[in-house]
């Protein structure tokens, strides 16, 4: 979950050339979706810019690719272009 950076454009120029080839080297990703708001029903300015989905096919892999070096860097990055805007988590998704 990222709240919106100040400079949109400078922040995706990075998420997308820098940070998601970092991603895509993860051990075990499944698929990854980027998901950019574009507003709230609520009415306002939504809490969040962009949502991002790792999926993984079992809990092992998700706690072997957490593990691995690709997620480190993946992480350090976050840390470099993305502090105070990211809010990370993880669920467990399932179709009703």
């Amino acid at each position: 979950l990222y709240k919106k950076p100040d400079n949109v454009q400078a922040f995706l120029d990075h998420y997308e050339t820098v940070h998601m080839p970092i991603v895509h080297a993860i051990p075990g990703l499944k698929s990854c979706t980027v998901n950019r708001v574009t507003g709230s029903p609520m009415g306002g300015e939504p809490a969040y810019f962009m949502i991002v989905e790792m999926a993984y096919e079992t809990k092992e892999t998700f706690q072997t690719a957490m593990r691995s070096e690709q997620n480190m860097a993946a992480g350090k990055d976050i840390g470099r272009f993305a502090r105070g805007l990211v809010t990370l988590v993880t669920a467990e998704s399932s179709d009703t």
